[in-house]
């Protein structure tokens, strides 16, 4: 026992002027600790080959490190430098440093309105993205920091016929009473220098401007002339110049409000935008095989009994994507073929007309399967245009299509059927489609597929 004692009081001797070690002081010796572990502890202290002890590892927390600010990080434009990929591969293999990714909220819901990045980033906020058309065919594409805003001016007439329809009748209310008190000012102002006010009701008098007693007089003298009301008691005479000159002049800016008036009014009333309401399009889009081919579907129809002549169907493909270089391209448009080297696109639109879309190899669906479906990130565009029968005038239907909204392995039902003497359209039938036995490769693979079986 004594020479326990004597062992454990070294160790703590050498212990304590030993100092700290590598990563701060010596841990103390354990209180119960045998003699072999106390002797072990001192020969590993008296022989330098061993080394010194490792200190014990410091579990203390460590201090939070200071957040640095990613606001001058967050993109405001879409501009070519911009590399939306969520690791630093794509933009080794670009050849050029580009900002990594926004990590804050913000960032998220503007990298999610980008047609064509990642879905996972965007459904798991758990807000749909922004659509560049809606389904009734408002762009969702607003302008902003226009500089030169006198072109607006220089075509007054198509900027009246755009506005809505409360600042359209502001206007044009505006221009009539504010050319109403203009005259009537100018009136009142010459009836008071020819002393006119003050000799009223002198009938030996010979006025200019009869019967204008003050500036309301004068506002009445003004509407009564503009509109062609003449009552009577209020008149322009013959004893002064001026007044015949003021006469011809409101009559002709009268005649000039009017015109715009009713031009502009009647331009509005029978936009084509109100006739392309009863132009409808399918809720989805359907991939099913047709003729042993792969192919994209939808429907179009005419509520109305007066055609559209000429009907013509396009559609865009609209994707952002990156290139081989590295510039990032945000909603670049591309051309789907609908018939347009067959003539398949020209419509005569008496009855719903399924549009197909035949997904061969300069299709953009060429490599796109039903499982790679569900992870694309792109939106269809479909323009219809026709001129319509009553009016003459040229109407465009938009709608559009995201990958949700395309069922694949499905197919339309039939909304025609034979009654007496005539065709019947079921439109509660329009959209309703059924499933159908469609293989989930993709065209590209089908077609690989093929030559090896033939091989």
């Amino acid at each position: 026992m004594a020479v326990a004692v004597m062992n454990s009081r070294r160790v703590s001797t050498i212990s304590s002027k030993s100092g700290e070690c590598d990563g701060g002081p010596l841990p103390p010796p354990p209180l119960r600790a045998t003699p072999i572990q106390r002797q072990s502890a001192q020969e590993r202290l008296s022989d330098p080959e061993l080394g010194p002890i490792p200190c014990a590892q410091d579990h203390s927390p460590e201090p939070p490190k200071r957040r640095r600010s990613n606001r001058g990080r967050h993109l405001k434009r879409l501009s070519s430098k911009w590399y939306p990929g969520n690791s630093g591969t794509e933009r080794k293999r670009a050849g050029a440093p580009g900002p990594p990714p926004p990590t804050s909220e913000k960032g998220k819901r503007q990298r999610c309105k980008l047609i064509g990045d990642e879905a996972q980033a965007c459904f798991a906020s758990g807000k749909q993205r922004q659509r560049y058309v809606t389904k009734d065919g408002k762009c969702r594409v607003n302008l902003g920091h226009i500089q030169d805003k006198s072109r607006f001016l220089s075509d007054i007439f198509t900027t009246l016929v755009d506005l809505k329809y409360r600042w359209f009748l502001f206007v044009f209310t505006m221009c009539y009473i504010v050319t109403w008190v203009a005259f009537a000012e100018i009136y009142f102002l010459d009836a008071w220098l020819r002393d006119d006010v003050a000799h009223a009701h002198d009938p030996e008098w010979r006025p200019c401007f009869e019967n204008v007693d003050g500036f309301l007089a004068a506002l009445l003298l003004s509407v009564e002339s503009q509109r062609t009301i003449g009552y009577g008691s209020r008149m322009v005479t013959a004893n002064c110049m001026e007044g015949v000159v003021l006469i011809m002049a409101q009559s002709i800016v009268g005649s000039i409000i009017d015109a715009l008036m009713v031009g502009c009014m009647f331009v509005k009333i029978s936009r084509p935008q109100k006739r392309a309401q009863t132009l409808i399009f399918s809720k989805h889009c359907v991939i099913s095989e047709r003729d042993e081919q792969l192919c994209l579907l939808f429907r179009i129809g005419d509520l109305r009994e007066s055609h559209m002549v000429d009907a013509k169907i396009r559609a865009k493909l609209i994707k952002s994507r990156q290139t081989k270089e590295g510039e990032f391209i945000p909603l670049e448009q591309s051309e789907i073929n609908l018939g347009y080297d067959t003539g398949g696109d020209r419509l005569f639109l008496v009855e719903p007309q399924t549009i197909t879309h035949i997904i061969n190899e300069s299709s953009p669906f060429w490599d796109i399967g039903a499982m790679a479906l569900k992870r694309e990130r792109f939106e269809i565009i479909v323009i219809l245009e026709g001129i319509v029968e009553a009016s003459g005038m040229t109407c465009q239907a938009r709608t559009s299509y995201t990958e949700d909204e395309i069922l694949w392995g499905h197919r339309f039902e039939s909304c025609m059927s034979l009654e007496k003497g005539a065709f019947r359209v079921d439109y509660s039938a329009f959209d309703k489609t059924f499933e159908v036995q469609t293989s989930a490769l993709s065209a590209k693979e089908k077609s690989e597929g093929k030559v090896q079986e033939l091989f």
